[in-house]
């Protein structure tokens, strides 16, 4: 079984950054494609981004450039790096991980951007 649990949301003003950090547990495969997605009130969970375990990345248009994703598999956590943050960033962010049939979600974490 694998466990993912969120981090370092919280409240920040228009222009701002937070780094989310999801440390990873259990059974985990490292070919295993991880990824964030975030739903904000009244919408569906959309992808924010992913990265499959040769390193390429996939980012959603709206936080293409501002946005980065990373990992570091000695410490078994994937970042998600937000620069530049929008109050259309507002939204819970979940943590993903991938691999065949088994597709594991955390708990997600709360990320507010207003002034």
């Amino acid at each position: 079984q694998v466990h993912l649990v969120e981090s370092g949301g919280g409240l920040v003003q228009p222009g701002g950054s937070l780094r989310l950090s999801c440390a990873r547990s259990g059974s985990i495969v490292l070919i295993a494609t991880m990824g964030w997605f975030r739903q904000a009130p009244g919408k569906q969970r959309e992808l924010v981004a992913t990265l499959t375990w040769s390193g390429r990345t996939n980012y959603a248009d709206s936080v293409m450039g501002r946005f980065t994703i990373s990992r570091d598999n000695a410490k078994n956590t994937v970042y998600l790096q937000m620069n530049s943050l929008k109050p259309e960033d507002t939204a819970v962010y979940y943590c993903n991980y991938r691999f065949g049939s088994v597709d594991i979600w955390g708990q997600g974490t709360q990320v507010t951007v207003s002034s």
